[in-house]
């Protein structure tokens, strides 16, 4: 198949990793893999040269920008729609929420066109990695993104959630029907998980961690919404019942200067670690040091912190956001509490710390949960094979 994939950008996020695994596991069974992006400034860092290094095409524009520009919008439409007419491909699978619109719109004018002179037409699709509206936001911004999600989701001819609550937050906003949704959970390449170069006696080593520390980790950029704010807020009572709790915040971000002056005022710089901007490829080497991954998160579609310290045999916490509750399964592979609910989410990294055997058990019951459902291998065939059920014979 000749496939064309578009993302908005492609910093170091989730959506971008799954994408990058996607157009790489594609390329690798045969297909012609092509990916659109956009420019990819930010601290979150870029994933640029891998997929430069990947051996599909990789096409830059810099009219695909994340923030609304309606001379760079339209121009990125165009732009779209004149590569899909003179590359004809089978497939165009669009990520992110500005590609997503743009891309959907621009493909399916070209499909209503081909389809209209008898020509091949390609079949659309998109990711919903995260839907861009959110309790949080403006209330007219919410409503133009809910808009823009239902004039978008009649422009493709499936839509993949990475998690079932993306489905029916989808269908609660009347964004698609049900049958236009479907879910592939979003993989990984496992390996580097269940087998990490470092030991955990190195990564605390490195980090100045105590040997003896209970660390909670957490893998996510230093900015809103992340609930880095409410871990500070109970992070007295949390070293009061914990003495030897360590925090290891991995990722970096916006808020990091007033995150570093708060631990500062508070002498509390021994007891948070805060490494930076740390590539994907780096997190396994990582995940070590951590005895649970804490996730505080108050939008995210599925977070792939989750399963991916799992992987590591690492229990994890985390609000009950969005996908969360499909990977963070109560007293199973974690503990799941209220989104917001700061005294909660102590309470939780207080009884894990206090009961070592169930959180090893948590851990290891967690690792085989997330290598059934989690594998990039098992995400690529059935995107491919969705792909294929669509196509005419």
């Amino acid at each position: 198949m000749k496939i064309l994939h578009i993302i908005t950008r492609l910093i170091v996020g989730g959506a971008q990793e799954n994408t990058l695994l996607t157009c790489e596991g594609l390329h690798a069974r045969g297909h012609d893999v092509t990916l659109l992006t956009g420019p990819s400034p930010g601290p979150e860092g870029s994933l640029m040269k891998r997929a430069e290094a990947a051996g599909y095409k990789v096409i830059i524009t810099p009219h695909l920008v994340r923030s609304p520009h309606a001379w760079h919008d339209l121009a990125a439409y165009h732009e779209i729609k004149t590569l899909v007419a003179a590359t004809n491909p089978d497939i165009v699978h669009t990520h992110s929420s500005k590609a997503g619109i743009l891309g959907r719109a621009a493909a399916w004018k070209v499909k209503l066109k081909t389809r209209d002179s008898g020509l091949k037409t390609p079949l659309v699709f998109h990711t919903i990695h995260g839907l861009p509206f959110h309790p949080y936001q403006n209330a007219l911004i919410n409503r133009a993104w809910i808009t823009l999600e239902r004039y978008a989701a009649n422009r493709c001819d499936k839509i993949i959630c990475v998690a079932d609550a993306m489905t029916r937050q989808a269908l609660a906003a009347k964004v698609g029907r049900p049958e236009l949704l479907t879910t592939i959970y979003s993989g990984m390449e496992v390996d580097p998980f269940l087998h990490p170069p470092t030991t955990r006696e190195q990564v605390r080593a490195k980090y100045n961690i105590p040997p003896g520390a209970y660390v909670f980790g957490t893998l996510a950029r230093l900015q809103p919404l992340k609930g880095h704010d409410d871990l500070l807020a109970t992070t007295a009572t949390l070293f009061e019942k914990i003495p030897n709790a360590h925090l290891l915040w991995i990722g970096d971000g916006i808020f990091r200067p007033r995150f570093e002056q708060f631990l500062k005022d508070h002498k509390w710089q021994n007891r948070v670690t805060l490494t930076g901007l740390v590539p994907p490829t780096e997190v396994p080497a990582l995940l070590p040091a951590m005895d649970a991954l804490v996730h505080p998160s108050y939008r995210e579609g599925l977070a792939r912190a989750l399963p991916q310290a799992l992987l590591a045999g690492i229990p994890v916490i985390s609000y009950d956001c969005d996908g969360a509750g499909e990977v963070c399964i109560e007293n199973k592979t974690g503990h799941l509490v209220p989104t917001g609910n700061a005294k909660a989410l102590c309470s939780a990294m207080i009884a894990l710390a206090q009961n070592l055997h169930a959180a090893a058990a948590m851990g290891a019951f967690g690792r085989q949960f997330a290598l059934e459902r989690f594998r990039a291998t098992t995400m690529v065939e059935q995107i491919e094979s969705l792909y294929r059920s669509l196509l005419p014979e």
